[in-house]
């Protein structure tokens, strides 16, 4: 009876510790499936934010001094772009609608209605055309002679404040230069102290080197694209301006005869 006992009790044992051991493994295995799916709940968001915290890291190990610059070009360029684009599509109008408006009225009305319609148009255009209109009879050689001037007026308030973007398109790539540079001398004055040409000493130095290059370049791209952008515009009304000043002089002495 005893050895009965004896045997049940060892039986019971191993069976215990097989369900034990089952149940370690399938514990450990769901720990450890959690802690994975933790992980990686825990890099996705991280792969989400990792342009902009990558961006946030390359400015600041560029140094606060040339790349708090550089950012300041960028910041002024796109604000007298945006301002110098809004103006311009504010100043474009349909010049084919206006001339034709203008004869009309001269036809019908004569120069006082055909000035009415200028000054109730906006857009360089139609000021042109109201400055040539104000001085008819004064002859149509002062006619022209006003168009031209008032001509080249418009034109400059077309093109304030373009040398601004110019100038930081040019500066933004030349400050990164210029970092390039410090950064280049600031590797071998390491080089130097140490005495020892370690990779390590000279990393930290070309590196910044090369964020402040990469920086201004991207500033001068972007504001390039807009610059061409404004310059077209103001190609386009200035050649509107030019027909349209032909146009009127054509309407005029129609007019007189």
């Amino acid at each position: 009876m005893k050895r009965l006992f004896s045997i049940l009790a060892i039986a019971g044992i191993m069976a215990f510790g097989t369900i034990n051991a089952n149940t370690n493994a399938n514990t450990n295995t769901t720990v450890n499936t959690v802690v994975s799916l933790t992980q990686e709940d825990d890099a996705a968001p991280a792969e989400e934010a990792t342009f902009h915290q990558e961006l946030k890291k390359r400015f600041i190990e560029g140094g606060a001094g040339f790349m708090g610059i550089v950012l300041l070009c960028l910041i002024l360029g796109l604000a007298i772009a945006i301002e110098r684009i809004i103006f311009l599509n504010l100043s474009t109008s349909n010049t084919k609608k206006l001339t034709q408006n203008v004869e009309d009225a001269l036809a019908s009305g004569g120069v006082d209605a055909a000035k009415e319609i200028c000054r109730d148009t906006k857009g360089p255009v139609a000021s042109i055309f109201y400055q040539g209109l104000d001085r008819v009879d004064e002859g149509l050689e002062q006619v022209e002679k006003a168009v031209v001037s008032y001509g080249g007026v418009q034109m400059g308030q077309l093109e304030k404040n373009v040398s601004w973007i110019a100038l930081f398109i040019s500066l933004a790539p030349m400050l990164g230069f210029m970092g390039t540079v410090i950064g280049m001398i600031s590797a071998f004055d390491k080089i130097e102290a140490a005495g020892d040409m370690n990779p390590s000493l000279v990393a930290g130095g070309i590196k910044i080197a090369l964020l402040t290059t990469v920086f201004g370049l991207v500033v001068a791209i972007i504001l390039q694209i807009f610059y061409n952008y404004i310059i077209a515009k103001i190609d386009s009304i200035v050649n509107d301006m030019e027909d349209a000043s032909i146009t009127l002089m054509d309407l005029l002495i129609r007019h007189k005869k």
